[in-house]
């Protein structure tokens, strides 16, 4: 027998209006403890809202769901390539879904996904370090798999699903040993927001090689910023001003290493001939600005398109796959003068 929507509203112990509310990612909210209660039931009883109650078959031509931090971002306007070319291949339609970085957000798109029946969810942003919210979100990931969905990451989640695993560590202590082995002694860091695992797993890579050099890398020339030019642009003016001497700062993306190059431009700062910048993930503005960006390759296109395969793919248990990280070697970073 069907669960129905009066099934959760009575589990949960809310009014069906109150569960329509919340699968339905209505404009009323809804307290933030009647909406886990609500989630729990739909969890717990499998519970998958059916958005189109008079065609009960899937289509053939069914759509694959994709929830991305910000489309407008260049890292992921290059994976989100990668998933339409191969969505394109095998005749599915993307509805691609912007969280902002917003946990919260990125939990009420999975649940209006699952409404919509989709036949795939990509989850194609950074995780997070939250576990509560990791439990919220596997509850609602495995309702949708027990229901026939599959689901597929990019990154490193503690999700359920298959998962393509960029090298973020590998590719950042490469990029910092090349950097540090140029005689560089005094080198800043532009991480990303705290909250992401990409930020971790990056920093990491580059303290790892500072320890393994003997070259100190203390708190004040390590400054978190949003992944973005503006993030960036603020960051290095920041920590010009806790470490003046620097020669050379370590953005880790390369949105944040231009606007690192705007900051340095606007200070009379000459890059790198004072202070060496590089970026990660070799953007396709990375080799046009001025100096042209050092920086870490990842294969995005490569990436959406892998990530498209296995959510669409037949494994009957999750896979990982591997993501190479590649220095590419340009202008922005030489030795340290003299």
């Amino acid at each position: 027998m069907a669960v129905t929507l009066a099934d959760v509203a009575r589990l949960a112990g809310v009014s069906p209006a109150t569960v329509s509310r919340v699968i339905n990612d209505s404009a009323k909210k809804v307290a933030p403890q009647l909406r886990e209660r609500v989630l729990a039931a739909v969890a717990e009883l499998h519970y998958v809202p059916n958005a189109h109650a008079q065609n009960v078959a899937r289509p053939r031509k069914s759509a694959v769901g994709v929830i991305v931090h910000d489309v407008s971002d260049p890292y992921f306007a290059e994976i989100t390539r990668g998933l339409q070319r191969q969505a394109a291949a095998h005749g599915r339609l993307l509805v691609i879904c912007n969280s902002y970085r917003e946990p919260e957000r990125e939990l009420a798109y999975v649940a209006l996904l699952r409404a919509q029946q989709v036949h795939a969810l990509i989850l194609a942003g950074s995780g997070y370090h939250d576990d509560e919210f990791t439990a919220r979100l596997n509850g609602e990931l495995n309702a949708y798999q027990q229901g026939g969905g599959r689901v597929a990451v990019i990154g490193r989640h503690e999700l359920v699903g298959s998962a393509v695993l960029p090298a973020n560590e590998a590719g950042a202590y490469a990029l910092a040993c090349r950097v540090l082995r140029l005689g560089h002694r005094r080198i800043g860091v532009i991480a990303g927001p705290r909250t992401l695992t990409t930020t971790t797993d990056r920093l990491s890579g580059v303290r790892r090689a500072a320890a393994e050099l003997g070259v100190p890398l203390p708190p004040e020339r390590i400054v978190h910023a949003d992944f973005t030019r503006d993030g960036g642009a603020a960051a290095a003016g920041e920590l010009l001003a806790a470490a003046p001497d620097l020669t050379a700062i370590l953005a880790l993306n390369d949105s944040m290493a231009v606007g690192t190059l705007a900051t340095l431009r606007e200070r009379g700062v000459a890059a790198p001939q004072q202070i060496s910048v590089t970026g990660f993930d070799d953007m396709p503005i990375a080799r046009d600005v001025t100096p042209a960006l050092s920086t870490v390759r990842l294969p995005l296109v490569g990436m959406g398109e892998r990530a498209m395969a296995l959510a669409l793919g037949d494994e009957a248990v999750p896979v990982s796959e591997p993501a190479p990280a590649e220095v590419v070697w340009r202008a922005s970073c030489v030795p340290p003068a003299t």
